[in-house]
């Protein structure tokens, strides 16, 4: 039998920015709710978003763009103050005060892109490693030799990687994935589709991720999935 039509295995798509906090947690929380799984295979694959396209390629600076955003220091220690027990929990050492620059992400979506090409599980850690440098780390993410070593202690091969980078490969692609997300609907990362029929928004806890994960896997076995939209 085809994976196409395994009973056994579904896919899940996670539509996400790796400057999205939210999304690191739900990262997280999606890991838990498939080790969680049993006789079942998760294909788990990785889509662009960008919370704010508009910035510059060389990014700007982080606490006047956050200010600009939120409006005060004391709102913006507000959210970072709800945030980090939640992604503690998780397991993430959120150092929002580390991170000087807010990154463009279209080329740190460009390596999550190459990456799956060595697999579901090198795409995976790249992912891990692109969320743990920028809000663990406080490195940015768009510096292209910060992507290349991230690229190459994941598994990806670092001159490859280079050298796509100094071009515009596949920007076009994931622009235009980015844009395909927006005209589906997706409003708000994360983001997971399952089996590209059913969507789960935010980040959920780890339970409900499950049971969305356990309920489309019985009504595949079952035949009563709904066609695509």
């Amino acid at each position: 039998m085809s994976d196409a039509v395994n009973p056994t295995r579904i896919t899940v798509d996670v539509v996400s920015d790796v400057v999205c906090p939210w999304c690191y947690i739900g990262q997280k929380r999606l890991e838990k709710g498939i080790a969680w799984q049993t006789g079942l295979e998760v294909d788990l694959r990785w889509r662009p978003y960008q919370l704010d396209p508009t910035i510059p390629p060389e990014g700007v600076d982080r606490r006047q763009y956050m200010l600009a955003k939120f409006g005060s220091e004391q709102k913006l220690r507000e959210i970072h103050d709800r945030i980090a027990p939640l992604g503690a929990a998780e397991g993430i050492d959120f150092h929002f005060g580390d991170i000087e620059r807010s990154p463009n992400t279209l080329d740190a979506h460009r390596v999550i892109r190459w990456a799956a090409a060595n697999g579901e599980v090198v795409q995976h850690s790249v992912v891990r490693a692109l969320f743990s440098a920028f809000f663990e780390h406080g490195q940015d993410i768009s510096d292209h030799a910060v992507l290349t070593r991230i690229a190459g202690e994941n598994g990806m091969d670092e001159a490859v990687v280079a050298s796509l980078l100094a071009t515009d490969a596949d920007a076009a692609e994931v622009s235009a994935e980015i844009d395909q997300a927006r005209r589906m609907g997706v409003t708000g990362v994360p983001c997971f589709l399952l089996e590209g029929r059913y969507a789960v928004v935010g980040a959920q806890d780890a339970e409900v991720l499950a049971d969305a994960i356990r309920q489309v896997a019985e009504a595949k076995r079952a035949g009563k999935l709904d066609a695509p939209a």
